[in-house]
């Protein structure tokens, strides 16, 4: 038996002031330096005095950076809030408040954007974020997502890409690589789907890479646990481009040089069995694949007894003179250049 069709609200039902008070209904601030929310012609936040007030940007394009196809609405809208939270872990802070813009065409309904809300709300329930603003407005074609965040920084624990030294450990949270062979699954799928709209999507025992690509998390539990461990990272980056482009990033910041070790790259069982699957090595896809928004730092050589029984920390390596270049110690010891071949967003592509 079919389910009855739903019936799908035009936007031009409510109008850009209804559905704004649709869409921000019943959303409550939670941070003390939020002193007005949504309501009026700007949010006020008030800083605190012994802390850094962090300010971050991500613009989410449809075809660019998601594909309808296959992105639930509410996952889309908890990942446009979550990889902005990423960006403050990135600088051992903690996100307080998101300001939101919506690009939306007339294809979309009331419905399929309150599902975008309520992912944004969600992700702020679950981090303890304040949504206190943001604008909707019409396109021409497709969704576009601008979400600004505003965190805050100890004064004395605030990380910059730029403060490494030679000797110091590079280190990894998490695991690498997931999220590309999620997107890998996903891209396969609508492939078959194109070519035959009967078949049906074979995204079976596959949920942990998907939700890693869908659905990514942000690693403020790190930024939490090196501060109760009383390590302050000499340098950090998020992972969004893959971990080569993000250790060039911090070498060039840092004027350092580095050696990574293959073995050492932490990778999921899972992704390690997709890879092969899909006729990738598994290092080169943690290397190149990104978007897993995890936590790349280094450390003095001074803190490591703190954090070597981490489980979620993973040493893969250390930064050299920058005379020394960028290495990747393969698993039978030979030695690469480290080179970057993960995302590019001004690479020209095919359309």
């Amino acid at each position: 038996m079919s389910e009855p069709e739903m019936n799908l609200t035009d936007l031009s039902a409510l109008g850009e002031f209804g559905l704004i008070d649709f869409l921000t209904k019943n959303i409550q601030t939670k941070n003390k330096s939020t002193i007005k929310g949504i309501g009026d012609d700007a949010a006020v936040i008030e800083p605190s005095p012994d802390k850094l007030t962090l300010v971050s940007k991500d613009l989410l394009i449809e075809r660019i950076h998601f594909d309808m196809m296959y992105t639930p609405m509410k996952h889309l809208g908890y990942k446009a809030a979550v990889v902005n939270f990423s960006d403050m872990a990135a600088m051992n802070g903690i996100p307080r408040q998101i300001v939101v813009g919506i690009g939306v065409s007339s294809k979309f309904s009331v419905e399929a954007l309150n599902e975008i809300y309520d992912g944004i709300k969600k992700a702020c329930e679950v981090y303890q974020v304040d949504f206190v603003g943001g604008d909707t407005t019409s396109s021409e074609q497709g969704l576009f997502i601008s979400v600004t965040v505003i965190g805050e920084a100890e004064k004395n624990s605030i990380a910059y890409r730029s403060g490494a030294k030679p000797n110091d450990l590079l280190c990894v949270s998490g695991n690498l690589g997931a999220a590309y062979l999620g997107l890998l699954i996903l891209e396969r799928e609508k492939k078959v789907f194109e070519a035959n709209p009967k078949m049906q999507p074979d995204l079976s025992n596959n949920d942990y890479v998907l939700e890693r690509h869908l659905k990514p998390e942000a690693r403020t539990d790190i930024v939490k646990l090196l501060n109760e461990k009383g390590v302050v990272p000499t340098s950090m980056i998020d992972i969004s481009d893959g971990l080569a482009s993000e250790t060039m990033h911090l070498c060039k910041a840092s004027n350092t040089g580095c050696i990574i070790y293959e073995e050492k790259i932490p990778i999921d069982q899972q992704t390690y069995d997709l890879a092969k699957e899909f006729g990738i090595v598994p290092s080169v896809a943690a290397l190149n694949g990104g978007e897993d928004y995890e936590l790349l730092f280094t450390i003095s050589q001074n803190d490591y007894e703190k954090i070597k029984d981490v489980q979620d920390i993973s040493m893969v390596g250390y930064m050299t003179d920058a005379s020394e270049g960028q290495q990747v110690i393969s698993n039978d010891n030979q030695s690469f250049e480290l080179k970057a071949q993960g995302w590019d967003a001004l690479k020209k592509r095919e359309v």
